[in-house]
C-alpha cells in the first residue's frame, strides 16, 4: 500500500497556477495537501478545496507556507524559528475550521517548498514545530522526508510521521531531493517507471548518476510541475498495475488507524 498525495488549493482570488484543474487533480490520489494562505490560497480556495475532497473521499492535510505569495513560497525568508512556527500553527488553525465546518478532520500537516526544505536541515525549527503539533494536533501525520532532521525529530518525540517519495523532483546522493523554483517539462511514463521501482525495490537513481535506497510511505507529484495531470495518471496507473493500492496516509500509520 502507498498513499498518493498532491499540492492543490494554489491559487489566489482569480488568479490560478498550474495547468490542472483542483477537480481534475482529487480524483488521483488519496491525500491532498491544501494551501493556507501564505504562500496561495484564500479562504474561497481552501472552503472549496475541502468541500471538494470530502465529497471525493480523499484525505486533506494543511499546506503552510512562507509569508510569500510572489515568490509561492519557493524563497527562504529571514525569520526567528518560534514567528516561523507561529506562522505554521496559523495556517494549520484556519484550515481546520474548514474542515470542521465540513464533518471532517486533518490528517496531515506538510510544510510547503522553501519552508519544508529549511525545516529538513534546521533541527532547531524542526523541534520547535514539532513541540507545538504535539500540543495543537498530537493525532495529525507530519509529512517529510525520510533523511531529514524534521523526521528524525518527530520520530524521537513521538509525533506521527509520513515519509514521502518526491515523484517529479530528482533526489542527490543524501537522499535528500534537489529543490527547484521551476520544473523542466517531464515525460510522465518516465516518472511512473521511477515510482514504481522505488515501491518494488526501494532505489532510486540520483543525479550524480548512482542508486541508492530510499524509504517513504506517500509518493508526491505537484500541481504546478508542467504536465502535472499527465504525470499524477501515470504514476496512478503504474502503480495499480504494479499491484499497489493506493490508500490515505492515515491507513499506514498505527497511531492514527
Amino acid at each position: 500500500m502507498v498513499d498518493l498525495n498532491c499540492d492543490l488549493g494554489e491559487g489566489y482570488g482569480q488568479w490560478t497556477l498550474g495547468e490542472a484543474s483542483d477537480d481534475a487533480l482529487m480524483d488521483l490520489i488519496s491525500s491532498a495537501n491544501v494551501a493556507t494562505g501564505f504562500h496561495a490560497g484564500d479562504p474561497n480556495l481552501m472552503d472549496r478545496v475541502v468541500r471538494l475532497g470530502v465529497e471525493r473521499g480523499v484525505a486533506l492535510g494543511a499546506h503552510p507556507g512562507y509569508r510569500d505569495l510572489q515568490g509561492f513560497g519557493r524563497r527562504v525568508i529571514q525569520a526567528k524559528p518560534e514567528e516561523l512556527v507561529n506562522d505554521i500553527l496559523y495556517q494549520v488553525g484556519a484550515l481546520r475550521e474548514f474542515a470542521r465546518r465540513h464533518g471532517t478532520r486533518l490528517q496531515h500537516v506538510k510544510p510547503h517548498g522553501a519552508l519544508y526544505m529549511e525545516a529538513a536541515k534546521d533541527e532547531t525549527l524542526s523541534r520547535l514545530m514539532v513541540e507545538a503539533l504535539l500540543k495543537s494536533s498530537p493525532d495529525t501525520l507530519l509529512f517529510c522526508m525520510d533523511v531529514s532532521k524534521t523526521c528524525a525529530v518527530a520520530e524521537a518525540a513521538g509525533l506521527p510521521v509520513i515519509r514521502e517519495f518526491y515523484a517529479d523532483r530528482d533526489y542527490d546522493r543524501s537522499g535528500s531531493i534537489v529543490f527547484a523554483r521551476r520544473m523542466r517539462p517531464l515525460d510522465p511514463a518516465e516518472v511512473a517507471d521511477k515510482c514504481v521501482r522505488a515501491c518494488r525495490d526501494g532505489k532510486v537513481r540520483t543525479v550524480e548518476g548512482d542508486d541508492i535506497d530510499i524509504a517513504f510511505d506517500s509518493i508526491c507529484f505537484h500541481s504546478d510541475t508542467p504536465g502535472a495531470l499527465a504525470i499524477g495518471a501515470a504514476v496512478r496507473d503504474g502503480l495499480l498495475k504494479d499491484g499497489l493500492r493506493i490508500v490515505a496516509a492515515a491507513d499506514l500509520h498505527p497511531q492514527t488507524r
